[in-house]
């Protein structure tokens, strides 16, 4: 992909980064039933630290391979430390219960033991 080799760190700002991720959302939304392009999408948004969406999309995936927990997991320990900073314990704890049923992790057990 063109756009890791043009930017060191990929974010959505990123002219190409935000060129792919808008591609693949297109194509999401015209094929919802293909699987293949919903997980691709939540992989950009996940690679792009776009989190909301990468959560909410690895969440309307349903069954996940070991890969995709692993992503889906970051994705929710990242929303969780955010909702945390700014002081929703209640949104912590969901995304930290959310994160783990997807995959353990060093990450979310600290945000846990916060709680």
């Amino acid at each position: 992909m063109q756009a890791d080799v043009a930017y060191p760190l990929p974010f959505y700002d990123r002219t190409l980064w935000k060129t792919a991720v808008d591609h693949a959302f297109y194509a999401a939304q015209q094929e919802a039933g293909n699987r293949n392009y919903q997980a691709y999408l939540a992989q950009l948004y996940t690679k792009t630290q776009w989190w909301i969406n990468a959560y909410n999309t690895w969440s309307r995936l349903g069954e996940l391979n070991d890969t995709e927990r692993q992503l889906a997991s970051l994705s929710a320990a990242k929303l969780a430390y955010i909702a945390l900073q700014r002081g929703d314990r209640a949104a912590a704890r969901t995304y930290v219960d959310q994160g783990l049923s997807w995959a353990d992790s060093a990450s979310l057990r600290a945000i846990q033991s916060r709680l």
